[in-house]
């Protein structure tokens, strides 16, 4: 059990994990369900846990009224993001950590919100007249609340999906560029304005296109992001590391989180950042952003997933262990072998434990408990193909074409891709959010492999790129991984 549902054990409420069974216990029971998603260091899930979860009132409506389900959206991401599309739905906006969802004994999603406050305000429901609502409605005019969840579902699941493809063609380096100039913070470094977050995968987009056309502000773009962003209080130069998102513009003020995901792809894109230009600069943050990995988020040969810095000086640490997250710094740690050879020892003992402990009987696993979804097969692969490239050991190669192969397997359906194979249908999208679209990653797996082995992987990345090409041609830069993927489409 993850140090967030221990949080949550042996209080006041009756929380329950997600099950088939529970499902059939609400049917049986007739109530409604109440579903809470969030992790470990977030701050309004902590909030909402002193305010609310720990309420008499509020828990004794839940214990008589709901059936309360509590999932940590880091081991269940399939689950996370299927709620955070309701809720965009339902809300017409994203969301961040907690969600909370009522739903029909059925699994009906009627009602979503984020943070929910114990408090009334305005014409905005405090938790506890919130819930007294739901319980007298769900008494007296359940059928409303179910037509509304159904129709939900039909939008998030619709029969007829209208697939809108257009040309692939090399155009879409003009629109990158134009894109940059349009967005690019020219003072700061980035895109866009406060909050502010690494968004690497938008950097080394950049980087590929500079490659391909020489064109110098595509460079000066993304190495003015890295330059800042060094400087800015979102990077810690006491400890190392990054921060996960500053609340102003010019990288001051940051959330005091730190993530497994983007320390590692950070400390990859300043290395790439060293060997495209040879700085010194790029290659010390790149170093000590991975050093700070080593020293706080690593042990027994495998690494955490985040940490938060706390206002006695203090530092917790999750020591929950995902398969994918792990996979993103074993890669980038051999990249950075084949600079410093003092990380190779750590880069191959992680690989191998990962495989002894999370690749059983040709089943690959997300943590010790769940099995593996789409991004866990995609990154692990890329991981794998990276220590064969950087040690010739062979059985590395063969383990990234397995993983690949089972990958298609499970998930790959004529042009689209399943996130995961649970108990409800859940395709990936092709936009980076946290970290870089894991339905790209496996085509950058595909097209990195390709010449390996005698597989050819050619359709299935031209079939998807294809289904996505709309999007993709229009807006290159919000799923900047999918875009590299399709620059390497046609400039191979």
């Amino acid at each position: 059990m993850s140090i967030y549902l221990k949080n949550y054990k042996n209080g006041l409420i009756n929380w329950y994990s997600w099950d088939d069974k529970l499902f059939q216990k609400a049917k049986e029971e007739r109530k409604p369900i109440f579903l809470s998603i969030g992790y470990s260091t977030s701050q309004w899930c902590k909030v909402m846990r002193e305010e609310s979860f720990e309420d008499e009132t509020i828990a004794k409506l839940l214990n008589q009224n709901f059936i309360s389900i509590k999932v940590d959206k880091d081991e269940r991401p399939d689950i996370d993001k299927y709620y955070k599309n309701v809720y965009k739905l339902m809300n017409g906006q994203e969301c961040a950590s907690p969600i909370s969802v009522f739903l029909t004994e059925n699994i009906e999603p009627f009602y979503t919100a984020a943070y929910i406050s114990p408090f009334s305000k305005g014409t905005v429901l405090g938790f506890q007249e919130l819930l007294q609502v739901i319980i007298e409605k769900y008494a007296n005019d359940k059928e409303t609340m179910i037509a509304k969840g159904q129709e939900v579902l039909e939008y998030i699941h619709p029969k007829n999906q209208k697939i809108e493809a257009t040309r692939l063609n090399k155009s879409i380096l003009n629109t990158i560029k134009k894109h940059t100039i349009e967005l690019r913070d020219n003072e700061n470094g980035g895109f866009g304005d406060a909050p502010k977050f690494p968004h690497t995968s938008t950097a080394d987009l950049l980087f590929d296109s500079y490659e391909l056309t020489g064109d110098k502000e595509l460079l000066s773009s993304a190495l003015l992001t890295l330059k800042k962003m060094a400087g800015g209080e979102i990077h810690d130069k006491n400890r190392g590391g990054f921060y996960r998102f500053s609340r102003e513009k010019d990288w001051k003020n940051p959330r005091k989180e730190k993530m497994l995901y983007d320390n590692a792809n950070i400390s990859a894109i300043y290395l790439r950042a060293y060997k495209l230009t040879g700085e010194d600069f790029y290659k010390e943050v790149a170093f000590q952003t991975i050093d700070f990995m080593i020293k706080d988020m690593y042990g027994e040969h495998l690494f955490y997933s985040n940490s938060l810095d706390k206002n006695d000086d203090s530092i917790f640490i999750d020591n929950k262990i995902i398969v994918s997250w792990n996979a993103m710094i074993i890669d980038t740690l051999f990249e950075a072998s084949t600079i410093d050879k003092k990380y190779l020892h750590i880069a191959t003992d992680t690989v191998d434990k990962l495989l002894k402990q999370f690749y059983i009987n040709g089943e690959l696993y997300h943590t010790q408990d769940n099995r593996a979804f789409l991004e866990d097969y995609a990154y692990f692969g890329i991981a794998l193909l990276t220590a064969y490239s950087v040690t010739d050991e062979e059985e590395y190669l063969i383990f990234a074409q397995t993983i690949l192969n089972r990958a298609i397997e499970k998930f790959y359906e004529y042009g689209r891709w399943r996130f995961s194979n649970s108990d409800f249908t859940l395709y990936d999208d092709i936009y980076d959010s946290t970290y870089p679209s894991a339905m790209a990653t496996i085509l950058y797996l595909m097209d990195k492999i390709s010449p390996l082995v005698k597989s050819d992987y050619s359709s299935f990345i031209f079939k998807t790129l294809e289904m996505n090409s709309y999007n993709l041609m229009r807006q290159p830069l919000s799923s900047p991984k999918m875009t590299k993927m399709l620059l390497r489409y046609l400039y191979k």
